[in-house]
């Protein structure tokens, strides 16, 4: 089906995506409601940053080990057994979570989802032709944006059962889909090159060996200042999505009293507005325009974040128009964001750097549930204005990365 509608799509981005909507769909009716299922079964809004904040750490450990685990197991292995882990099981204990403690041993096993995120990166890339990525990126960010379609399903659920048990069925079903699409895509991949001799390699080096030549990955993380700069880039836009995805509809169900079924309508809305941009602007972009469409983006996210918290009403034309600029933003932005990243890591090296990044990331954006929770806490505003400062940051720290770029090109 993926090489009847894509025919560019070749070997596993074309396994990869074929089965990505068995997880995006589920994902996208349960994660708008996440937050707010927990704050109806009792944990605080500062339980729930400490929540977040521990899952965090926990992915930190599982970025650490995943560059080694993915070389050692190979990627598909890495992917299957830490997928079904850290998403079919964690899915069912949220499903039947009871108190903060089933929260804090879900959020736990989930954090382990950073092996299988760094095995993923590898599958779908190692094989790609760099002039394909931001394609693939780009169907890959269509499919998220398909599965925001079906949101509203979501609250059909929440309407007709109840938040608690309509997000008790939405776990159930991400944890049935999501195993469906994890053994799909294992049926219909292959190991990597690269990752076959990746498998000799770190099986003849050992763990301890294997463990202390990351030391090299660290140092190629610095080894450029504009690869610096795109990092710089790509943790601040993962900063704030760790706080929009915890705080944003929190946000809007208690601050601006907006009715919890109709929230499901935001990922739809801005799923139909990514669409609409896919269609009529990102065709428009020339290959040399993608940075200045990156900054363009994060221009539009810093005016839509404004919008909320200057003018807060429950006035569903407002949130809407809000919801419109953030979703053109995030799609003329974040496919090519990926794709900057992943070019700009050398596939020898991937699975080690794309790991001490993560960890990177992690570790700068875990204090983000605990300052997001003590933030809201004291005005619900807050959490929003940081979204906002990290856009703004992320554009300036691209136009410094434009300008070196241009100058490489001069001196060249």
């Amino acid at each position: 089906m993926a090489s009847t509608f894509f025919p560019r799509l070749r070997g596993n981005s074309r396994g990869c995506l074929a089965f990505e909507p068995f997880f995006l769909i589920p994902y996208s009716m349960m994660a708008t409601y996440a937050t707010l299922y927990m704050y109806e079964l009792g944990v605080t809004e500062t339980n729930i940053g400490w929540i977040t904040t521990l899952g965090l750490l926990v992915q930190v450990l599982a970025a650490f080990m995943s560059g080694y685990l993915t070389d050692r197991l190979g990627r598909k292995r890495a992917i299957l057994i830490f997928d079904v882990l850290s998403w079919s099981v964690a899915m069912l204990i949220f499903a039947f979570s009871q108190n903060v403690w089933f929260f804090v041993l879900a959020t736990c096993i989930n954090g382990l989802q950073r092996v299988p995120h760094v095995a993923f990166y590898c599958l779908i890339v190692e094989d790609t032709p760099k002039k394909d990525r931001t394609y693939v990126f780009t169907l890959l960010q269509i499919i998220g944006v398909v599965g925001g379609l079906f949101a509203p399903l979501g609250g059909l659920l929440v309407s007709h059962y109840g938040l608690v048990d309509g997000t008790r069925i939405m776990y159930v079903l991400c944890s049935v889909l999501m195993t469906f699409q994890f053994i799909g895509r294992h049926v219909t991949t292959r190991e990597t090159e690269m990752g076959y001799r990746k498998m000799k390699e770190t099986k003849a080096l050992g763990l301890k060996a294997s463990l202390i030549d990351y030391s090299g990955a660290i140092r190629d993380l610095f080894a450029s200042r504009s690869l610096m700069l795109i990092f710089v880039v790509y943790i601040l836009f993962n900063f704030q999505m760790t706080l929009k995805t915890t705080y944003l509809s929190l946000y809007l169900a208690d601050f601006l009293h907006i009715e919890s079924w109709l929230i499901s309508l935001v990922p739809a809305v801005s799923s139909v507005i990514m669409l609409l941009a896919l269609w009529f602007i990102m065709p428009k972009i020339p290959a040399e325009g993608e940075t200045r469409s990156m900054m363009a983006g994060f221009a539009l996210s810093v005016l839509s974040n404004v919008m909320l918290v200057l003018w807060p009403t429950p006035n569903l034309l407002w949130v809407g128009l809000s919801t419109v600029l953030a979703a053109v933003g995030l799609m003329i932005s974040s496919p090519y964001l990926e794709a900057a990243v992943q070019n700009a890591i050398d596939d020898e090296k991937r699975a080690k750097v794309f790991s001490m990044l993560s960890v990177v990331i992690l570790l700068l954006t875990s204090p983000a549930g605990i300052v997001g929770g003590w933030a809201y806490t004291l005005d619900p505003r807050i959490p929003i204005w940081i979204i906002t400062a990290s856009f703004a940051a992320a554009f300036v720290f691209l136009m410094i990365y434009l300008s070196r770029t241009r100058k490489g090109e001069l001196a060249a």
